[in-house]
């Protein structure tokens, strides 16, 4: 597995399009090209999860072919 080195102080956040208020929402920086850092935005001092591009991309094309109901099988 490769480690990738993420320099917070360069991210650029923004939060969910789908958070209707300003708890328990996600926030991602996109500028990194081979990985999506993803955050708690109640808990912005806590590491990021970084995840690979690939796997974001299958996850959003998931949850929008399910309309946000996923269980065990869609993963």
């Amino acid at each position: 597995m490769r480690t990738v080195r993420f320099d917070q102080s360069i991210a650029a956040w923004r939060k969910s399009s789908y958070c209707a208020t300003n708890e328990g929402c996600i926030e991602i920086a996109e500028q990194f090209p081979d990985a999506l850092p993803v955050r708690d935005s109640k808990d912005t001092d806590r590491p990021p999860i970084i995840v690979p591009r690939a796997a974001w991309s299958a996850f959003v094309t998931t949850v929008a072919a399910t309309d946000g109901k996923l269980s065990r099988r869609d993963l």
